[in-house]
């Protein structure tokens, strides 16, 4: 794929001038975005990501319009299965709704660095070692098993580097928007909450950024593409917490489908690595002839395992609505009421 200078320089203006709105919108005036705000927003966003696909694919080849829509929609699902998380973070720390949205900006903008950073190490290794694809291939399908057998997000949002700030850091009460730290009188300098919600959001990036940059270089090995498949999925990131809400506790399924792509992608990395295999201990350091899976039935896998996920997801979560509904309202019976036997036509 042969991406001009202008194109990165336009794709890059338009990230950092998108970026630097939210910034200044945010920072000016912190709120609770309505449906019709976060629903224009996404929409917006996802039009975006559409359109790049398309114009990908007109002037760059339909290979490379389906490998951009794969990785974009993969990208995209592992940023919803990041909410869930982000929802335990503001939920553990109580982050008041108001500056909910800032420290999701500020997330977003954490995992973006992150991501790029992974992004460039990652188009190195595979340029100089192509046995690095072993390694990507292992580790998503360690990280698909690990996501069957660990499914439940309810933890405390917590992690050994939040544990060590506090121990070690004196910090306030007080909320002040976005400022990690406060002056007292007689205190000195004190630490907000919101300084340990950015270092929970910072590290949860870094690991997410690991799962993520091996899956999407198991649908493409084009940098540019890597990169805007990863903007176009964190861009309407902060505007989907909102506006799906309590929806995103309804997708009970959504790891064991995220499970299942990783998995897939990983056997697919795995299939391609021994196809252009180079590992002397490996069939002599020769090429293995194994079968490789296309980008396309790729992408045909990730939409029907997603709309599966959906389906079922949501399919669960009203019957148990329907089940919790009932036997409420049977719990809200009178009690010492007749109750008539149908076949007596009495009370009993």
């Amino acid at each position: 794929m042969n991406v001009s200078a202008l194109e990165w320089g336009i794709t890059l203006s338009v990230t950092i001038a998108i970026l630097l709105f939210d910034v200044i919108v945010i920072g000016r005036r912190p709120h609770e975005p309505s449906k019709r705000e976060t629903g224009t927003a996404l929409t917006i966003y996802v039009g975006l990501a559409i359109a790049f696909g398309v114009w990908t694919w007109f002037f760059h080849g339909s290979q490379y319009g389906v490998e951009f829509f794969a990785g974009w929609l993969t990208e995209y699902s592992l940023s919803v299965d990041n909410l869930f998380i982000f929802l335990i973070i503001m939920a553990s720390f109580k982050v008041p709704r108001v500056y909910q949205q800032q420290a999701l900006l500020v997330g977003i903008i954490l995992a973006l660095i992150f991501r790029g950073i992974f992004i460039a190490l990652g188009a190195v290794a595979i340029e100089q070692f192509s046995w690095v694809f072993y390694l990507f291939g292992a580790f998503l399908v360690y990280t698909a098993i690990k996501l069957v057998r660990d499914t439940d997000h309810d933890d405390d949002g917590e992690n050994g580097v939040v544990r060590f700030a506090q121990k070690h850091l004196k910090f306030t009460d007080t909320w002040d928007g976005l400022k990690l730290w406060v002056k007292e009188n007689g205190s000195g300098r004190l630490m907000t909450p919101m300084f340990l919600v950015i270092i929970a959001l910072g590290t949860t990036d870094l690991l997410f950024a690991l799962d993520s940059i091996p899956a999407i270089y198991g649908l493409t090995r084009e940098p540019y593409l890597v990169f805007a498949a990863n903007v176009f999925a964190l861009m309407g990131l902060r505007q989907l917490y909102f506006l799906l809400g309590d929806l995103l506790k309804r997708l009970v399924y959504l790891s064991q489908g995220l499970a299942f792509i990783l998995g897939f992608i990983g056997v697919k990395l795995l299939l391609h690595a021994l196809h252009e295999n180079e590992v002397p201990f490996i069939n002599g350091g020769e090429p293995l002839k194994v079968p490789e899976i296309p980008t396309l039935a790729s992408l045909g896998v990730i939409v029907v395992t997603l709309a599966i996920t959906t389906a079922a997801s949501l399919y669960k979560t009203r019957v148990h609505d329907v089940r919790k509904n009932g036997e409420a309202a049977g719990d809200e019976a009178p009690e010492g009421a007749d109750e008539t036997d149908p076949a007596a036509g009495t009370s009993r």
